[in-house]
């Protein structure tokens, strides 16, 4: 079995492919988290947005992991950024099973230049102890692949020093 979960919802396949290149280069166990919204087109967008202002979060579509997610070494949790936050899907997660991640890190994919680092702190408020890593991802951005490459090159150390 394999010791990382990566974990994410993706509206347009940017936070899927931020992902899951994450995950082949780390050999962890990649899951795709849903709510059974469609989410598609400008309505979609529009809806997700309203969402995430909210914070509403509706049930996740069933989802199965290898293990609990309380005995991975490392939860990594990927979002797009909807106005400012996570993506409501993640955030169902974090209501429901935060308190079970006491190993995770973030991952964010973004359209603009700013980083959001506010909403690291902001999924921490869900999660039994604050991230231990992050990354902020503007696919298809010249530094893309290094920031990406960082966060990789950080998960090892932190599992070899483990």
């Amino acid at each position: 079995m394999r010791d990382i979960l990566c974990m994410y919802y993706s509206r347009t396949g940017a936070t899927r492919q931020a992902m899951t290149e994450i995950a082949q280069a780390l050999d962890a166990e990649l899951v795709e988290l849903t709510d059974g919204v469609d989410r598609q087109g400008a309505r979609g967008y529009l809806r997700s947005g309203m969402d995430a202002m909210r914070r509403a979060t509706l049930p996740l579509a069933p989802y199965e992991t290898e293990r609990p997610l309380s005995e991975y070494r490392l939860v990594i949790l990927g979002t797009p950024v909807w106005a400012g936050r996570c993506a409501s899907p993640v955030r169902a997660l974090l209501k429901r099973r935060g308190l079970e991640l006491e190993r995770v890190a973030y991952v964010l994919t973004r359209k603009s230049s700013r980083k959001y680092e506010e909403i690291y702190e902001q999924m921490d408020q869900y999660t039994a102890r604050p991230h231990l890593l992050e990354v902020s991802l503007r696919p298809g951005a010249v530094g893309y692949e290094f920031w990406r490459d960082k966060l990789v090159g950080e998960v090892r150390r932190y599992l070899d020093a483990q």
